[in-house]
């Protein structure tokens, strides 16, 4: 089977060689520079530094050239320009062929996720989503990882995992993509908080706070759009929000300690060229969760540093002066 690949950041590329040890599988990437060195060096020293790539994996800058004759099409495309690259492929994309997003967010706007965009960009197509707590610089020099791919296909995701599974990469199967798509946005918001509060020079058990109040947050959303509680308490939810909020690594961790610092958003997002979905998903959470009915405080307090200039020492403040309630209902 031929797998095309859309998108060279760090999680694509990562993806890309995973699946190229197991079938035919093409990169694509807007640079040449970076096609260059992929086909030449099997290396993409802007994302992933020196580390070595499958031999095996081509690179490309021609959308045609890629999914033309691919058999699974891999978005690893922010989600913001997820629908853009999307429909520009879409006119090359064989019938029937399943579509795999790697994206963490939801479209501004529409406030849809990236299985409901490609649904509408490619409809008929059979849609999963791969998401779990993994971080690109760990698995791609082979640190022992777990993730999920949800697809309500079980022959379709049958065939994701043996395609997207190493040695040290090993993937289960989910029928449940809302939930595990939504915890995938949710856990950015999330981790930008535990960011700040590290940023601020606070510790474990501040942590420990965010990362549970934030997984109360992201399982009431997930559940009230139809996703399942066990979902959230699997690899898509409570792993990934663990080593999102716990990680340096971490792009979203990293922008909220920043802001935490007192680093000015603008300054933070001009300095780097990897994409914080948190920060561009937060308010379209938070209008979603506003929609439904659901309380999400911490959700609150991003949106309020992020888009709204609210001191990050204010926001912690408000969190923590929030009247007191029971825990369980």
């Amino acid at each position: 089977m031929n797998m095309a690949v859309i998108g060279a950041g760090s999680w694509g590329t990562t993806v890309a060689s995973l699946a190229a040890a197991n079938t035919p599988t093409t990169l694509w990437a807007r640079r040449p520079e970076i096609v260059e060195s992929i086909n030449t060096h099997h290396i993409n020293p802007d994302y992933i530094g020196g580390i070595g790539l499958s031999p095996n994996l081509r690179a490309s800058m021609s959308l045609e050239d890629t999914v033309s004759s691919a058999d699974i099409v891999v978005m690893a495309v922010p989600s913001q320009g997820f629908r853009h690259v999307l429909s520009e492929a879409s006119q090359f994309i064989r019938p029937w062929v399943p579509v795999v997003s790697l994206s963490k967010g939801l479209e501004a706007g529409s406030m849809l996720r990236m299985s409901q965009v490609a649904n509408e960009v490619l409809p008929g197509h059979p849609v999963a989503v791969l998401t779990g707590p993994n971080l690109a610089s760990e698995i791609s020099v082979g640190q022992p990882a777990a993730s999920v791919v949800a697809i309500d296909d079980a022959v379709i995701a049958t065939a994701l995992q043996e395609l997207f599974s190493s040695p040290t990469f090993r993937v289960y199967t989910n029928p449940d993509v809302v939930g595990c798509e939504i915890a995938g946005v949710v856990k950015n918001v999330i981790a930008i908080a535990s960011g700040i509060a590290m940023g601020m020079g606070f510790g474990d058990n501040t942590r420990a706070t965010l990362i549970t109040r934030g997984l109360a947050e992201m399982t009431r959303l997930a559940v009230a759009l139809g996703g399942q509680l066990e979902s959230l308490a699997g690899l898509a939810g409570m792993g990934d929000l663990i080593a999102t909020c716990s990680s340096t690594s971490s792009r979203n961790t990293t922008v909220g300690m920043r802001l935490g610092q007192g680093e000015a958003l603008e300054d933070i997002i001009a300095s780097t060229s990897m994409v914080a979905e948190g920060v561009r998903s937060s308010k379209s959470v938070l209008e979603l969760a506003h929609q439904h009915g659901i309380d999400m405080p911490i959700t609150e307090q991003v949106v309020a540093v992020c888009h709204e200039g609210k001191n990050a020492a204010d926001a912690l403040v408000a969190l923590m002066s929030r009247r007191s309630r029971p825990e369980v209902k």
